[in-house]
């Protein structure tokens, strides 16, 4: 009996092992041949295209930006000119006027005048003609004496406000270049002024 018990006890360790080993010492197939399933792509699972595509979107995404900001720079560079052009045709289309026989400088040309003064300090670099004028009565010498005064008026105001007088030169026209030739009290309105001409 107890042979038996030793033989079943040897074969319960021997068979087991013996399976064992046999499984472990089969010989690889050779019909079969693993794949790296990692082979052309990257680490994201990627593959070497899907990359390349990613790097050409990336590169084409950035150029758009790149032109983008270019534009939007030329607008705002234009939006500054046009700003520019426009301060400076307001500058010289806008005169100054003055009563009958008169040099005085009124509530709204002192406003206007100081808006030029602010424009002038701006771009320091402008020089401007002032130039006087009157309407047509009264004598030519008379009117050329009245629009220099006019136009020296004018001159100091912008002096007193901090522009220099090296930057300003004034003539007078007296009744010689007149807006409006008709014979009325608005048309000799508008030739009593000064008008600013940017040199």
């Amino acid at each position: 009996m107890r042979t038996k018990i030793g033989i079943i006890c040897l074969l319960t360790i021997l068979i087991p092992t013996f399976l064992f080993i046999s499984s472990c010492a089969r010989p690889m197939s050779t019909t079969s041949v693993e794949t790296d399933p990692g082979a052309g792509t990257s680490a994201d699972g990627l593959t070497e295209e899907e990359i390349k595509a990613q790097e050409a979107a990336k590169k084409a995404e950035a150029e758009r930006q790149r032109k983008l900001s270019e534009e939007q720079l030329l607008s705002e560079s234009e939006a500054r000119t046009q700003a520019a052009e426009a301060a400076a045709v307001a500058f010289t289309n806008d005169d100054i006027f003055f009563d009958f026989d008169s040099t005085e400088i009124n509530g709204d040309a002192q406003q206007l005048l100081m808006e030029k003064a602010d424009w002038l300090m701006t771009n320091p670099a402008v020089t401007i003609i002032i130039e006087g004028h009157c309407d047509n009565r009264g004598t030519t010498a008379y009117n050329l004496a009245l629009g220099d005064r006019r136009a020296e008026t004018a001159k100091a105001f912008l002096l007193n406000l901090g522009i220099s007088g090296s930057r300003m030169t004034t003539i007078s026209y007296g009744e010689e270049r007149p807006l409006d030739n008709d014979e009325s009290e608005a048309a000799w309105a508008r030739n009593r002024r000064a008008h600013f001409i940017i040199e």
